[in-house]
């Protein structure tokens, strides 16, 4: 039976909450969509909703939403030298079609999807602004507004990322193809304000910035569009992804590229490095020690071929990492986690990596716990924790869905990580609200249909 809409009480036999997991946790929230209590070793009230098990749901901390109308298409080898470059030129194909009304429609599809596998909060790295000519909107946010608009019509947490984006490569004018990604500080920062008016007040939404990498834009232009904007927002770079980057940037900039955003930016913990995959022993201890995020894409970073990022050492020095689904060709919130772990074993040829080196215990609870922080503090929302004052998100399973059904405590997300295929999700709270219940969207049918018609169209 299904969750009703409006139920403001949850009983769980089991939670995640900040202080580990507890048992028969009463958990209140309000109309404003923030939990009131939080009561372990508690008794269910009149009216309370019973599940089995409630956790935290995970953010994902790096999308790319228009990219989900191309998941499966682009696994035919077209060049015996198949890269990420290639890749590159398929997905500016697909960006060139994309129009406000279709972009709306794949976004909510998308994140949709993304409640249906455990995530309730998404930082979208949005940077196609203009018309596929390279003309500005009349509104120089209407493709940022289609964006949240998907994700408010999904019932999704949204940090929209405006992203700056001025050169093709270091010092190259744009190419053809990304014509509509060019930006300068001003227009960022101008929907950034437009974006912050408009949603003003609204639980769901919160207004960052991305710079989109240090080729496609120089010291001067991230100086000026940090200078723009409120030194509170978040600020998300992609770095370091390629190796043909690293060594683009050692010839234009004459260092690695994180090197050279920690020597030049005062970077902290409202910034998020997206990828970092490719770092020297020094970079990564700088980083792990900057207090920022490192955010690791492992499903993309796998079907793209990037590499591996240095986890093992990252972590031994206290640093920080959160998951992003990226180009959202598969999402699901374990098998990001998985892959992260099993790449760290593939690479050291042995087992349970993902742990500070000195440190025994569960990798999935450990995983799980870090990615909830981390992409938390990179997205700047008011969630990630089952606490009284956090916004009331969270994500419902039923034992019957486990891999055996009277787990408890520690073997709980090391069976939901490596023994699930994806995470059995039963219902989502977001804000307050039930989007999915028993594994179904609330709007699913809806959503849906205008996404087909939007793929349909793209496709002819």
């Amino acid at each position: 039976m299904g969750l009703p809409v409006h139920s403001s009480s949850i009983f769980a036999k089991q939670a995640l909450l900040p202080d580990g997991w507890r048992k028969n946790v009463r958990l209140e929230f309000d109309a404003n969509g923030c939990f009131t209590a939080v009561l372990p070793d508690s008794v269910p009230v009149a009216g309370s909703e019973h599940v089995d098990v409630l956790m935290p749901p995970l953010p994902s901390l790096h999308s790319h939403a228009f990219q989900r109308a191309m998941a499966g298409l682009t696994e035919k080898r077209l060049d015996p030298a198949d890269s990420f470059w290639t890749w590159r030129d398929q997905m500016y194909r697909l960006a060139a079609r994309v129009d406000p009304e279709a972009l709306q429609a794949i976004s909510a599809q998308l994140y949709m999807e993304m409640l249906k596998s455990g995530f309730t909060q998404v930082a979208e790295f949005h940077y196609l602004h203009h018309a596929p000519d390279g003309t500005q909107y009349e509104n120089p946010a209407e493709m940022s507004q289609s964006v949240v608009e998907g994700a408010l019509q999904a019932g999704i947490g949204m940090t929209i990322l405006p992203t700056l984006y001025c050169h093709a490569g270091f010092g190259q004018k744009l190419a053809e193809g990304q014509k509509r990604f060019g930006s300068t500080p001003e227009f960022i920062a101008q929907v950034i304000s437009n974006i912050g008016s408009k949603y003003s007040g609204n639980l769901l939404v919160t207004a960052g910035m991305a710079i989109h990498s240090l080729r496609a834009a120089s010291g001067d232009d991230i100086h000026k569009m940090l200078a723009l904007v409120s030194d509170k927002v978040p600020v998300h770079i992609h770095i370091a992804e390629q190796v043909r980057e690293v060594e683009d940037c050692l010839s234009a900039l004459g260092r690695r590229p994180v090197q050279w955003l920690l020597d030049e930016f005062p970077v902290d913990h409202r910034w998020c490095l997206v990828h970092a995959t490719h770092l020297d022993d020094r970079e990564t201890v700088r980083l792990a020690r900057s207090g920022a995020v490192a955010g690791l894409c492992p499903i993309t970073e796998a079907n793209l071929g990037d590499g591996i990022f240095p986890l093992s050492k990252y972590i031994d020095e206290g640093g920080k990492f959160g998951i992003g689904t990226d180009s959202n060709v598969l999402l699901s919130a374990m098998e990001e986690l998985r892959t992260l772990e099993y790449g760290q074993r593939l690479f050291s040829r042995k087992r349970c990596r993902s742990l500070p080196s000195e440190a025994t215990g569960s990798v999935g609870d450990w995983l799980y716990q870090q990615a909830l922080h981390g992409g938390s503090q990179a997205c700047a929302h008011g969630g990630g924790r089952l606490a009284v004052g956090q916004r009331a998100d969270a994500l419902s399973i039923r034992r019957q869905d486990l891999s055996f059904p009277d787990l408890e405590i520690m073997d709980m997300l090391d069976s939901l990580i490596f023994a699930c295929p994806s995470l059995p999700v039963h219902h989502v709270l977001c804000a307050g609200k039930w989007v999915i219940r028993d594994g179904r969207h609330i709007h699913e049918a809806a959503i849906s249909r205008a996404y087909q018609k939007a793929i349909t169209t793209l496709r002819s």
